[in-house]
């Protein structure tokens, strides 16, 4: 793997530390000239590069034959790494650079991959000879070259690790390997089924639940196409489902703005259709937002913000884009009958959502203690363990339309 290959976009940070260093190392030895070589192919070339002049005859991504380079011949050890005058050695007396550069004083001490196969090297050179140097000036090389090293492989296995996560993830969108499970959702007033939340699984992995499926996506480039692949397998559900059923679907603010959703949403009924928007994103322009799904509400999709109660953005999301539902996050439902403070947050929430037209969804519902309290605030719908887990499609469209079990018997009409 190259250097460039290891840093590409993603790794700035780990290239201005190695910069840092080469400049560092060649101050400290009053050289003109420090620079970076990979080998590749034959090749030497430059990876990076810094001089003390405005003239600096190494730049970067040039590059020539090993063979006239005096990184081959020290790796090789037919140079030595130190020379404080190369024109006295006989070997770089020959190579036409000691002249053309030209070089006087030159060090140079090997890179190596982490499984010690030599990659590079770390050089630095004045153009007129110095008799100062020692080999304690080539021991300060070796160890920058060290701290290079473990800058460059900290970056390259987050490279491998990305590179990973893209062809895990693209191999998943060609195989469309992604199955819809299907959560469903009641109304307090009656206990009637009203909508499912159509939640997309993936292949078990350690520690990759769909949230971190959807990060990693989202961090090497796929967000929009995974999303996408979950919203057309989701959509596909509606023959099963009973009429009036609505379904939502979880979008991130770029898949929203994005030309896909066009396309996904040809066919739709979307009038049964709601777009579940979280805070896990920045909305970059909620003026262009609203642009963007204005078409769609007009047809009667309706947009929820979900997550509300678990940070501020959330609640932004709620004032500049009128949803026709808030979901209050699972942390602010958790124990709200035993606690005061949560209670009177969703309190206010629920209040809010009343005053603006909102159907208010409560998330993670797991007691029938817990749903007593939020039918009495007056939450309008609710989602959790207590009404139902996340199902197969089979499962969500033999459900009954009145809901089951002591909750559902709470309603004033079950």
């Amino acid at each position: 793997m190259s250097l460039r290959s290891v840093f590409g976009d993603h790794s700035g940070s780990a290239s201005d530390q190695i910069l840092s260093v080469l400049r560092a190392v060649r101050r400290h030895l009053a050289m003109d000239v420090g620079f970076i070589s990979e080998f590749v192919a034959g090749d030497r070339v430059f990876r990076f590069s810094d001089a003390g002049t405005t003239h600096n005859p190494v730049a970067v991504g040039t590059h020539a034959p090993l063979e006239e380079s005096f990184c081959y011949y020290i790796a090789k050890g037919l140079m030595p790494s130190l020379m404080q005058d190369a024109a006295e050695d006989p070997v770089a007396a020959r190579l036409p650079v000691t002249r053309d550069l030209p070089v006087g004083a030159h060090l140079s001490v090997p890179l190596r991959h982490a499984d010690g196969e030599l990659y590079g090297t770390l050089c630095c050179f004045s153009f007129t000879p110095d008799r100062s140097l020692t080999t304690r000036d080539l021991d300060t090389l070796r160890l920058c070259a060290n701290l290079v090293e473990s800058i460059l492989w900290k970056d390259h296995d987050a490279a491998r690790e990305r590179e990973g996560k893209h062809r895990r993830i693209a191999e998943t969108i060609a195989a469309e390997a992604a199955e819809m499970v299907f959560q469903p959702i009641y109304r307090t007033a009656d206990g009637r089924l009203v909508a499912f939340e159509a939640l997309a699984r993936f292949a078990p992995l350690p520690d990759k639940g769909p949230d971190a499926w959807f990060a990693d996506a989202a961090e090497v480039g796929l967000g929009e196409e995974l999303e996408f692949l979950a919203v057309r397998k989701a959509l596909r559900a509606f023959p099963a489902l009973a009429p009036g059923v609505k379904l939502s679907l979880n979008l991130s603010p770029a898949s929203l703005a994005s030309r896909r959703l066009a396309e996904a949403m040809a066919d739709a009924p979307l009038d049964r259709v709601v777009i579940e928007l979280t805070e896990h994103a920045a909305v970059a322009s909620y003026e262009a937002l609203r642009d963007a799904l204005d078409p769609y509400r007009r047809r009667g999709m309706g947009l929820a913000i979900d997550d509300v109660g678990a940070g501020h953005a959330t609640l932004r999301h709620v004032l500049d884009l009128n949803p026709e539902f808030i979901k209050l996050d699972m942390s602010l439902i958790r124990n709200i009958d035993a606690h005061s403070g949560r209670r009177a947050l969703t309190e206010a929430l629920t209040g809010y959502g009343r005053h603006i037209g909102c159907e208010i969804v409560a998330e993670g519902v797991e007691t029938e203690a817990e749903y007593a309290v939020l039918q009495n605030i007056g939450v309008t719908r609710v989602q959790g363990f207590l009404t139902g887990r996340p199902m197969t499609l089979d499962a969500a469209a033999a459900l009954p339309l009145s809901g089951s079990g002591a909750w559902a018997r709470r309603s004033p009409a079950g």
